[in-house]
């Protein structure tokens, strides 16, 4: 489908919905009402399912006296309501909502609904994916399968009966222990659900389809046995034994790191290939993107295999983290995933090594946070208001999250964290809790203030810290002073504490100096730090202690000595990343002359020469350090302050700097590759020989392209696995070459029928630097294998153009109006998923007036159309408003 020539008719448009109410914080109070059971019927079927809700409510003592029952509800009818047995028809209707009047202390409510999961695009609340059907409740969800008072502070115990034709749902699976399973009349069959730990409706979860288990048990370190499985479709069994391995692995970690044992008696995954995000962990029944759970070394590279295991693992650490303790209300939503993001990330530190670990996490924070925190979108990790809750399923909350909490790790140590962890799981268990019972319980138990450390919970923006440093006989001091820009509705910001590492080497001897802990709390601050000898080099956020950006002006002679030096992983990359963005941005903004431009590019050259040559160095880690810093990146640097981004310059510099390397390092690079080429795939050091692999042809596909082509296209045809293959037709696919298209056919042909890597093939296209690339990415999107209604699939080739800056930043502004038509065309299907295609287009403020006035006029085409979704209203409206 060409999306450009497909505009919506107005006489097919939605009508316009009424302007959301924004949700304040403030505002917050109890729901009137408690609900300790609720028992649920399904009749199934794709087309047509009934939904029987029972539940009881008594009277909240914590909360305001009410004799009205809101219960929420969305695109629902109630076909039957009664109270205590006693029909209803006097129920009013206040939008979606239905409320009853019940004025006694205790009552027992029905109701019955009837649903068409089939003609559910948005996959919110029950849904149809290909012959099965599955759930998605988060945030709200459950609104979509029955009325009910959807709030993550209403907790109840679920009782489920479900039933339905076993033919076409021979498996029956929901939250919880099953309790009671059978045969009925007519080729049906039922089972029956019970989960004895009160939750919120958004971790209600129900899957029915035709589904095989990958199980294997595990034992708790009570010596409990779990029945763990995998459930997939039959014909993809055979790549489910790492996701069972990844689960077995964060289950054991979580019991050994912080003392959490699983609590059911069953733990399932089920994968599913319709679904907006990664997975949901809903209590006991993970619903999973099939991206998470396939995986073989013929079909996933390396970073699929990690991209598996952390997801695993950070869904099943929710059941502590999430389930057992959830959030009071959506304001809190930091409160669990920025929490189970670090525990995430921590589980992957030890399972895969922590340097490279850390790398990775920060290159994700800053290619997709900083950018949200610059922006019109940019709010706390805890905000203040909202129209529509999934907006704030953002890097903020998530990524930002994880660190600020990692701050209080630092500064608490391990063991003293360990200590408020457990005090914060003990005190809370069974509670809707806040962001501040978090924060009171590493207080308390790790035996911190971290009174001025909550402005990190209150505050938006990514704080900048300048610093300046002198030497004297005792040492030599830093004058650190920090800064939080402006951001939407809080444009004047106070001092946060910012721990961070730093050591002092010596240039001269080479002695590497003692690390330590440094807070800063104040605007401006000195620190005297003992040297390791003369000509103090500066290692400033070892670890990246702190998500922040460091001022420091450092000579390139010691950012050489730091990128080649550095004990400390993360700095020597990052000294290895200061490099190279010192010199694209200052490049970009025709700030240098051709001779100091050469200068930089030399020096960037001896650095990286060394990093090749390094014996000491792992493969892993050499990889990392080869990485250029992205476009992405450079943009948000070259955009900070008064300047404003140019895309073309950015890119224009970015490439003759790949040239430049390619050609002054081009018989390192060819030795480099010969001996990371031999390196076999079972071989240990063979994830970094390929990471290195591919890293050494993007350079020579720079410096000459004619080569890099023919050692890309030999690679691919040698090619055992996924990662070797992927990284050769990644090369291919920025080079105008008959080799090019050669690949593309092969790969395509070998995996016709499998979805996943079918969307790889459309990603390694949509982000080609290509001349050309905007023509291929509508072509693309007319192929019969293109379709709008799978998310992965328009993610696959959307989400990769619009990462692709020199097609959508495309001086014409086709590649904004490309991402503008999808955003219309995608809103009335799956808002949600349309929605997230907006922030690209509301960098406009921070980039050259040219393309700012088009990216613009997107905005403002988008938010003229009739019938948007308040999913893509908001994030319009704040885009063209911050």
């Amino acid at each position: 489908m060409d999306i450009a020539h497909n505009p919506i008719a107005p006489e097919d448009a939605p009508a316009t919905p009424a302007e959301p109410p924004v949700i304040l914080r403030a505002d917050y109070k109890p729901f009137p009402w408690l609900l300790p059971e609720t028992k649920l019927v399904f009749n199934l079927g794709l087309e047509k399912t009934r939904v029987l809700a029972s539940f009881k409510v008594e009277r909240n003592p914590a909360a305001e006296a009410s004799n009205e029952l809101r219960l929420n509800g969305d695109s629902l009818t109630p076909a039957r309501v009664t109270v205590d047995d006693v029909t209803v028809e006097d129920y009013v209707m206040d939008g979606p909502d239905l409320i009853l009047t019940v004025p006694g202390d205790s009552h027992t409510i029905m109701i019955e609904t009837e649903i068409d999961p089939s003609a559910n695009t948005t996959l919110m609340g029950l849904y149809a994916s290909n012959g099965m059907l599955c759930t998605q409740c988060e945030a709200e969800g459950f609104r979509r399968i029955t009325f009910f008072p959807d709030r993550p502070d209403v907790l109840s115990t679920y009782w489920v009966h479900m039933s339905g034709p076993k033919e076409l749902f021979p498996v029956l699976l929901c939250n919880g222990n099953k309790v009671a399973e059978g045969e009925s009349e007519n080729g049906q069959h039922f089972a029956e659900w019970h989960d004895p730990w009160p939750k919120p409706s958004y971790l209600f979860a129900l899957v029915a389809g035709d589904l095989v288990a990958n199980s294997a048990p595990f034992t708790t370190m009570s010596g409990r046995e779990v029945e763990c499985n995998i459930w997939v479709r039959a014909e993809d069994l055979s790549r489910t034994d790492h996701a069972l391995a990844s689960l077995h692995h964060s289950m054991k970690w979580d019991e050994e790191t912080f003392g959490r044992e699983y609590d059911l008696d069953l733990y399932n995954i089920v994968a599913v290939s319709d679904f907006n995000m990664g997975a949901m962990e809903n209590k006991g029944l993970n619903v999973f993107n099939t991206k998470y759970v396939l995986a073989d070394p013929d079909t996933a590279t390396d970073a699929d295999y990690d991209g598996v295991e952390g997801v695993i693992a950070h869904e099943y650490f929710h059941n502590w983290s999430g389930n057992r303790i959830t959030c009071r209300d959506w304001f809190q939503l930091s409160l669990k995933e920025g929490f189970t993001v670090l525990r995430d990330q921590l589980f992957s530190q030890d399972m895969r090594g922590e340097a490279v670990k850390r790398i990775e996490d920060v290159r994700i924070l800053r290619a997709a946070q900083f950018p949200e925190d610059a922006g019109p979108l940019a709010h706390p990790i805890r905000p203040d208001s909202y129209r529509e809750i999934s907006n704030f399923y953002t890097a903020t909350v998530y990524n930002k999250g994880a660190e600020v909490i990692r701050m209080m790790r630092s500064m608490a140590g391990l063991e003293r964290f360990r200590a408020g962890t457990d005090l914060y799981f003990n005190r809370h268990d069974g509670e809707a809790a806040t962001c501040e019972d978090f924060i009171k319980s590493i207080e308390d138990g790790a035996g911190l203030d971290l009174e001025q450390f909550r402005l990190w919970y209150r505050q938006a923006g990514t704080p900048r810290v300048k610093v300046r440093q002198e030497t004297a006989r005792d040492g030599l001091t830093l004058t650190l002073s920090q800064t939080v820009p402006p951001t939407p509705g809080q444009p004047d910001k106070q001092a946060m504490p910012i721990p961070l590492r730093v050591a002092v080497h010596s240039r001269a001897t080479g002695q590497i100096g003692e690390e330590q802990l440094i807070v800063l709390t104040e605007s401006e601050q000195s620190f005297t730090l003992p040297m390791a000898g003369p000509d103090p080099v500066v290692s400033i956020n070892r670890g990246y202690t702190a998500p922040v950006v460091i001022e420091h002006d450092v000579p390139l002679e010691d950012l050489g000595f730091l990128a080649a030096h550095d004990d400390d992983p993360f700095a020597r990359y990052e000294a290895m990343q200061q490099l190279s963005v010192g010199h694209l941005v200052a490049a970009a903004s025709g700030e240098l002359d051709e001779t100091q431009r050469a200068a930089g590019k030399t020096a960037i050259g001896d650095a990286l020469a060394a990093i090749l040559t390094d014996e000491a160095l792992d493969d892993n880690m050499r990889g990392e350090l080869m990485l250029l810093p992205s476009e992405t990146y450079l943009f948000e640097q070259m955009a900070s302050g008064a300047r404003l981004a140019d895309p073309g310059a950015i890119h224009a510099e970015r490439e003759a700097l790949k040239t430049a390397l390619g050609t002054m390092l081009k018989r390192e690079l060819e030795g480099l590759y010969a001996r990371t080429a031999s390196v076999g795939f079972d071989d240990p050091t063979g994830r970094g020989a390929r990471k290195v692999k591919t890293q050494v042809l993007a350079l020579l596909a720079a410096s000459d392209p004619e080569q890099a082509a023919g050692m890309a296209a030999q690679q691919f045809d040698a090619a055992d696995n996924m990662t070797d293959r992927q990284g050769a037709l990644m090369v291919l696919c920025g080079i105008e070459s008959p080799q090019r298209a050669d690949a593309l056919k092969a790969f395509f042909d070998r995996y016709t029928g499998n979805d996943l890597v079918i969307d790889k093939w459309f990603t390694l296209q949509a982000l080609a630097p290509h001349a050309d690339v905007i023509d291929h990415v509508k072509a693309l999107a007319e192929h019969d294998d293109f379709t709008i209604k799978n998310p992965n699939r328009v993610r696959s080739l959307y989400m990769a153009f619009a990462d692709n800056p020199a097609g959508f930043h495309d001086p014409s502004g086709d590649g904004y109006r490309l991402i503008a038509d999808l955003i219309l065309a995608l809103d009335p299907i799956n808002p949600q998923t349309a929605a997230r295609f907006v922030s690209p287009l509301g960098k406009w403020r921070r980039i050259e007036p040219k393309r700012a006035a088009m990216m613009k006029a997107e905005l403002e085409r988008i938010a003229a159309a009739s019938g948007l979704s308040r999913d893509t209203s908001e994030q319009v409206t704040r885009s063209l408003e911050g």
